[in-house]
C-alpha cells in the first residue's frame, strides 16, 4: 500500500473489515437475489428438458415403465437447487454469477442437500401466493441482514460469497 501524503489518514480497506464481520451483519442485496433468481429460471428450463429427454430415453428403454418419472419433473426447480445449493460451490448457478452463496448465519457452514432442497420448497410455496411472497419480502426489506421469511424459518443467510 502507498504511504498516504501527510495529513492524509491511511485507507481503510473495506474487503478485509467484511471478512472480518460475523456472517449475520455481512448481507446479500435483494436486487443480486432476484436477478439470480430471474437467471435460474433459464437454468431450471435447460435441467428440466435434459431431464426430460433422459426419462424419455429411459421410458423408451424399459417399454414405457421409466415414463413414471414424469412425475418428479414440477419438482424439477427443488432438485436444481437441492443439487447446487447442497454442493460444494453453495449456490445456484444464478447466486454464482451474482456473487452470492448460501451458508447458517451462526457458522458460515455449508447447507446440506435437505435443508437447500426444503429451503427451496419454501421458497416456491411464498412465491406462489402473492401475499405470502409479500410476507417474505416484507421480512427482507425490514430487516438490516436482508434475510427473507424461508431464510428465517430454516436459519439460513444468501451472503456475497468471497
Amino acid at each position: 500500500m502507498q504511504n498516504p501524503q501527510p495529513g492524509y489518514a491511511q485507507r481503510f480497506d473495506t474487503a478485509r473489515y467484511a471478512d472480518s464481520l460475523p456472517v449475520p451483519f455481512v448481507r446479500a442485496s435483494l436486487g443480486g437475489r432476484a436477478v439470480a433468481y430471474l437467471l435460474d429460471i433459464l437454468f431450471i428450463f435447460g435441467f428440466t428438458a435434459l431431464l426430460t429427454l433422459v426419462i424419455t430415453v429411459i421410458g423408451v428403454v424399459t417399454f414405457g415403465l421409466g415414463w413414471t418419472l414424469f412425475a418428479v419433473l414440477p419438482a424439477s426447480g427443488i432438485i436444481y437447487s437441492a443439487i447446487t445449493v447442497g454442493g460444494p460451490k453453495q449456490s445456484t448457478i444464478g447466486q454464482r454469477l451474482m456473487g452470492l452463496r448460501v451458508v447458517a448465519p451462526e457458522t458460515g457452514a455449508r447447507v446440506d442437500i435437505i435443508t437447500a432442497a426444503v429451503h427451496a420448497l419454501l421458497f416456491y410455496v411464498a412465491i406462489s401466493t402473492f401475499l405470502l411472497w409479500c410476507v417474505d419480502v416484507v421480512f427482507g426489506l425490514v430487516r438490516s441482514d436482508r434475510r427473507l421469511g424461508h431464510d428465517l424459518l430454516l436459519g439460513l443467510a444468501v451472503v456475497p460469497a468471497r
